[in-house]
């Protein structure tokens, strides 16, 4: 066995069968498909507030770190008939998509090789209506500091809106910052929000923040991504698994931990069970949901 292999807790029986439990999903530390449906049932306490009633688009990685990965939006025939779903009309149809919330339909997507939770900014029955802002911010050097600085400049100008925020590591070399709202919006006009106050601050720092969609032109700047905000648009969740070396996990902190000399592949599934016993730094992240109006209007017409 791996010295990296999180340790079995005695947990609750799984709610659905896994097959082939002992398939390694990631070589390295070991880790097997087992392993990530046990942490999925020990985090879901946690993690549940987050995906309940929101509908869910899956990346199916069937083999781990060692395959290819697909997106799925429609519910997969195989899952439990009692799965919960939604019909939404697109342009070009319609698709069911699965309905977070319930513990069994999380493992249910572990057995299908759903490693990251993908979810969507608004929940049923009013999935056009996000109830938070979501800033994705990839550095394009791929180093981790530079998102962080990013990140303390987005906090700032937040801050300066009168906007509570929120923020987590993506799992892999960029930040999220959630900002709660009431949903009161179309997501049309969050998508707006973001896009105006990225451009703002991207002309405050245009050596180093960019709103540029093609990567080319990036040119080692941080990007500041909107469209997670757009209908159908989804990120990935608090407490996600990533498929990535190590098994990282998108990890809720406070700005006090926001630094450019954090390692966001210190929080993994290796140790994860660590940080359980610490203060949830989102513990009131929905007591905190707030009114966007004055704040768009304030990025839309100064």
């Amino acid at each position: 066995m791996s010295p990296h292999r999180p340790r079995a807790n005695r947990l609750p029986d799984l709610p659905v069968p896994i097959s082939n439990p002992d398939k390694v999903f990631w070589p390295q530390e070991g880790y097997t498909k087992l392993d990530l449906a046990r942490f999925y049932v020990e985090i879901f306490p946690v993690l549940a507030p987050y995906v309940k009633d929101r509908l869910l688009s899956l990346e199916r990685c069937p083999d781990g770190m060692q395959g290819e990965c697909f997106y799925q939006k429609e519910k997969p025939n195989s899952m439990p008939p009692e799965t919960p779903t939604m019909r939404i009309q697109h342009e070009k149809g319609t698709t069911n998509y699965v309905v977070g919330g319930a513990l069994t339909t999380q493992i249910a997507l572990v057995n299908l090789g759903c490693i990251a939770i993908h979810i969507w900014n608004a929940r049923i029955p009013n999935p056009r209506k996000p109830d938070w802002v979501c800033f994705d911010l990839d550095p394009d050097s791929g180093e981790f500091a530079d998102a962080a600085r990013a990140g303390l400049k987005l906090r700032d100008a937040l801050d300066a809106l009168d906007l509570a925020s929120f923020v987590k590591t993506s799992g892999k070399r960029g930040l999220h910052v959630f900002v709660p709202i009431y949903s009161d919006h179309d997501s049309e006009d969050v998508r707006t929000f973001a896009d105006r106050l990225g451009r703002r601050l991207a002309l405050a720092f245009p050596e180093e923040l960019t709103v540029e969609p093609h990567i080319s032109a990036r040119k080692g700047r941080v990007y500041l991504d909107p469209f997670r905000n757009g209908f159908g648009q989804s990120v990935v969740s608090p407490y996600s698994v990533r498929r990535a070396p190590g098994a990282p996990i998108s990890t809720p902190l406070s700005w006090a931990q926001i630094t450019p000399m954090l390692n966001p592949a210190n929080f993994n599934l290796g140790n994860f069970r660590n940080r359980l016993q610490e203060k949830d730094p989102w513990a009131n992240f929905f007591e905190s949901r707030q009114s966007l109006r004055r704040a768009l209007n304030l990025v839309t017409h100064l």
